[in-house]
């Protein structure tokens, strides 16, 4: 099993920034992609950043030039630095992982999320 443990929401201004990380733990035998999603009441979860095991990011176009995202300690832990932030960007912030426990084995893993909030 893999165990997802998110931290670094809170609320913060319009115009702020907050950075959220995704420690990953368990039985990893390769790491396949890290994902930051989020969701607010009533909506479906939506893709915020991602980052592949060969380095390759993609961000949600709402995101992009103010997120970015960054894989650290050796690929375990993926970072979701968070700049110039809005009230739309209030959301849960989830941290998904895919990634093989064993040669054959894969799966997609899920942390609790962090609540995020963009108020004044």
């Amino acid at each position: 099993q893999v165990q997802l443990v998110e931290s670094g929401g809170g609320l913060v201004q319009p115009g702020g920034s907050l950075r959220l990380s995704c420690v990953a733990s368990g039985s990893i035998f390769r790491n396949v992609a890290m994902t930051w999603y989020r969701q607010t009441p009533g909506k479906e979860r939506e893709l915020v950043a991602g980052v592949n095991a060969g380095g390759g990011i993609n961000y949600a176009d709402s995101v992009k030039g103010r997120f970015t995202i960054s894989k650290m300690n050796g690929g375990n832990t993926v970072v979701l630095q968070m700049a110039s932030l809005k009230s739309d960007d209030t959301a849960v912030y989830y941290c998904n992982v895919r990634a093989y426990s064993t040669p054959l084995e894969w799966g997609d893993y899920w942390g609790p999320g962090t609540q995020v909030t963009v108020s004044s």
